[in-house]
């Protein structure tokens, strides 16, 4: 763990041990607290990562609707190497100058993204129910088939 990590753990348990908690822990309300109190100090850097976070959510919450009535995600990132940094590319779905490589590459990623959420979804559920011995264990079916087909269909209007 780096010496950052480390660092922000040890704020966020004088955080706790100062302020209390519920067992919730608020992260904006941890960062005003740390900021304030002189233990996070940004730099240029972590201020410009702020901002590209911030467009980068504006990004991801921009959808359209095409001429069949489809809502799609206008614009999608693509993650790529370039010397020892990893930079995130991002092209609208819309562009004619977009590359095709690029939304191949962007689908695929957010592919594995799902794959590795999945993966973990059902360690802490395993591990849930292992734990908590629950009378009825969670059950969490990871095949999505029925649930897209459910969602792709037309809604229907009561008559």
């Amino acid at each position: 763990m780096s010496g950052y990590s480390n660092a922000v753990k040890d704020y966020i348990e004088r955080y706790k041990a100062e302020v209390g908690t519920d067992g919730l822990i608020d992260l904006h309300a941890v960062a005003a607290w740390a900021y304030h109190k002189g233990l996070h100090k940004p730099n240029l850097k972590t201020v410009i990562d702020a901002i590209a976070a911030d467009i980068a959510q504006v990004f991801r919450e921009e959808y359209r609707v095409d001429p069949q009535g489809r809502r799609y995600r206008a614009k999608h990132a693509a993650t790529q190497k370039q010397g020892n940094r990893t930079q995130s590319l991002w092209a609208d779905l819309d562009d004619p100058a977009a590359p095709h490589s690029h939304f191949v590459k962007s689908f695929g990623q957010r592919r594995q993204q799902i794959v590795g959420d999945c993966l973990q979804l059902k360690t802490d559920v395993d591990v849930y129910n292992e734990k908590r011995k629950p009378a009825t264990p969670v059950q969490m079916p990871l095949n999505f088939t029925l649930d897209v087909e459910e969602l792709q269909q037309p809604l229907r209007r009561a008559a």
